[in-house]
């Protein structure tokens, strides 16, 4: 397996391909006895999705009720002595009852197959020095998406804190209230540095929506820094004013060939002494080629970046031995949305216009 913090001359540890990652207990064959037997001595292991007691709700009612009605319905025609109305009478209740059960057969079966994947999960990582948390509340990051909305919550993620801290997984918040309440969830990684950076922000063009960004921060546009060859077409690199040399001193052009090969999809931030990759749809974690898609970015783009900052320093503080940014590159100066405050607009215009013509 790759090992973070292990001695290298180029790669501090991380290895260039993600190949040596055991993910044999994401593809091995599983029999239900096994995830049975799994369940059973890992009790404490809970997933970060919701249960399926909502099933037991929707059955019981339906049970209860099929059972009265079917009884109700048997001793009328007994006690009138008609032997036909029972049959018909007995179709709603009994369809009632095949709807319960079809219910408690799927719930069985999505039962099953979330316990087998949080087996695969809990010994992919146990396999490759990780350690697996279903569920975290309030994670304690300064990236711009883990400070949004409430009941904030990292799930199903996989956290190495041996070596170098890395942490994979889904991130997931609400925001709103009553019918305006929405829930989004990201995937995402967390990869602690050696040293603190100034606050660049690289947001990809792949997943923007009709040209507009997908990030949930907005920052003020004369923080673009354009950078050399067909980067610009890939992503939009923010960072501080007067920080663009620092910028790129850490974009190289051999680490952006690496963004732009392994992380085109994703948009990355590097804040303080982290480096946070994002992506708008959550993880499939556990399944083999995400992961060892996920663990690529870590063995080339996360690896370079290590590397390409490892002796950076602010020259604005003075001393190369203080590990800290200047105020003022620190973090981005935020923007107005201009584009979403359009859109609002016209969608209000557009509502006037109706109702006055009504």
């Amino acid at each position: 397996m790759s090992l973070f913090g292990a001695d290298s001359d180029s790669m501090d540890g991380m290895t260039s391909t993600a190949s040596t990652w055991d993910v044999r207990p994401l593809t091995e064959a599983l029999t239900p006895d096994q995830v049975r037997q799994w369940r059973r001595t890992h009790r404490e292991v809970k997933s970060g999705d919701p249960t399926s007691m909502w099933a037991l709700l929707v059955v019981a009612p339906i049970l209860i009720v099929g059972v009265l009605v079917a009884s109700s319905t048997w001793t009328s025609a007994l006690q009138g002595g008609t032997a036909s109305r029972p049959v018909f009478g007995l179709l709603v209740p009994l369809g009632m009852l095949v709807v319960a059960g079809v219910i408690v057969v799927a719930t069985i079966r999505s039962t099953l197959g979330r316990n087998e994947r949080l087996m695969r999960l809990y010994r992919f990582a146990e396999a490759n020095g990780f350690i697996f948390s279903p569920r975290q509340s309030d994670p304690d990051y300064p990236g711009m998406v883990f400070g949004i909305g409430r009941r904030r919550t990292t799930i199903d993620h996989i956290v190495r804190g041996a070596g170098r801290f890395l942490d994979i997984g889904n991130f997931r918040y609400t925001t709103g209230s009553g019918k305006n309440q929405k829930t989004r969830t990201w995937g995402f990684m967390a990869l602690h540095l050696d040293r603190r950076l100034p606050h660049m922000l690289l947001d990809a063009r792949s997943n923007n929506v009709l040209g507009m960004s997908n990030l949930p921060a907005t920052f003020s546009r004369d923080q673009v820094l354009s950078l050399e060859g067909d980067f610009d077409r890939h992503f939009t690199l923010s960072c501080p004013r007067e920080y663009e040399r620092d910028a790129l001193y850490v974009f190289t052009p051999d680490l952006m060939a690496l963004l732009i090969d392994e992380a085109g999809a994703f948009d990355v931030e590097v804040i303080d002494d982290w480096m946070f990759v994002y992506s708008t749809a959550p993880f499939r974690m556990g399944d083999p080629s995400t992961m060892l898609r996920l663990l690529r970015i870590i063995d080339t783009v996360g690896a370079k970046t290590v590397t390409q900052t490892d002796r950076y320093a602010d020259e604005r503080i003075g001393d190369p031995a203080v590990n800290l940014v200047a105020p003022k590159g620190a973090r981005l100066r935020r923007g107005v949305p201009w584009a979403t405050i359009l859109i609002g607009a016209v969608f209000v215009a557009v509502w006037l216009a109706i109702t006055f013509v009504r």
